[in-house]
């Protein structure tokens, strides 16, 4: 078998293949994992260093809006799992070019490389931002699609474009719609690792507005266990939620993350709100856990304190890309969800 990952030198991504090549999914356990990933920014190969001498990996840069190359890593390929994206909010209010070309043409490349080849699955790694706000309860896998920031607007066009193949050429595609992931190897502008090295580094940590937008947070474990349960059992043309099942105000959030580091309130910065920023996200999974089995199993205090380890243990991981975010951040403000 032979899984083709892309966005695999990411933080989600590169979780995936690391449990991939460990045995973590036993459908996987002979399987051929090839990533392909640009490199841009947000990529970084030491994120795959724990299986990059494994003889069933193989790395390939290159972008998925590349026909010619997608088409020859999608040769012999029975599974893709597609995280390759631009995934930071405050980037796409200040350019949104580079998230509509990634995003929405990109997938569609991967989706018509995907058909050529007669790849027998195809899962497509989504937001629950798609959904837009939510005031009281949570989303089903119906909802509306109502994207609120460019970001979240080109992610709800690659989706279209997934049922569309499936509905039009009966491509065997998966859509999954997660909720705010965090753990390790995340890259350091959005909320938990920044405010985390921030803190480390003796610097103040910048919250947005009155601190108060809910978000639900799911450990990436959780995520990449939920995407192999659809990859294995999803019914092809279904969308299916993963959620894990902890939802906090980001002033909440902020909360515990200085209390895990011994810091208090003096540290925190107020700045001005995002454009546009969503109030809460929430979604129900019902459907994949009652169809596939799935529930969270890392809870959030746990999950939150070994995150906060491994950035105390792992300065030479992240310290270098700290620079890297500020060389590449245009947008001027902080990186919160």
């Amino acid at each position: 078998m032979r899984v083709l990952v892309t966005g695999g030198a990411g933080f989600i991504g590169s979780h995936y293949v690391r449990q991939a090549l460990s045995g973590e999914y036993p459908t996987l356990s002979d399987a051929e994992v090839v990533v392909l990933d640009k490199l841009t920014y947000a990529g970084n190969e030491k994120n795959l260093e724990p299986v990059a001498g494994n003889p069933r990996f193989r790395f390939v840069k290159g972008d998925i809006c590349d026909p010619n190359l997608v088409s020859e890593v999608m040769s012999g390929v029975d599974l893709v799992v597609h995280f390759a994206a631009e995934s930071h909010v405050d980037r796409s209010i200040f350019g949104s070019a580079d998230f509509v070309l990634t995003n929405v043409l990109g997938t569609q490349t991967l989706l018509q490389a995907a058909l050529g080849a007669g790849v027998g699955k195809f899962v497509h790694v989504s937001t629950d931002e798609v959904y837009g706000s939510i005031e009281t309860g949570s989303w089903t896998e119906d909802h509306v699609l109502e994207p609120n920031s460019p970001y979240s607007a080109s992610k709800a066009s690659s989706d279209l474009l997934a049922r569309a193949f499936y509905r039009t050429h009966k491509l065997p595609v998966c859509v999954t719609r997660c909720s705010n992931n965090y753990g390790p190897y995340q890259f350091p502008e959005k909320v938990i690792p920044l405010f985390v090295t921030n803190l480390l580094d003796g610097k103040k940590v910048p919250l947005y507005g009155d601190g108060l937008n809910v978000r639900d947070w799911l450990h990436v474990d959780d995520h990449c266990r939920g995407i192999q349960l659809v990859a294995d059992s999803g019914r092809a043309g279904e969308i299916y939620n993963i959620g894990g099942g902890t939802e906090l105000t980001n002033a909440d959030l902020t909360e515990r993350l200085l209390a895990a580091l011994d810091a208090g309130w003096e540290m925190v910065e107020p700045v001005e709100d995002r454009k546009g920023h969503d109030r809460r996200y929430s979604v129900d999974i019902t459907k994949i856990s009652e169809e596939l089995g799935y529930a969270p199993r890392v809870s959030f205090a746990d999950g939150l304190a070994d995150t906060v380890r491994w950035y105390q243990a792992n300065r030479a991981w992240w310290e270098p890309l700290k620079g890297r975010a500020a060389l590449a951040d245009t947008s001027g403000g902080p990186a919160l969800p």
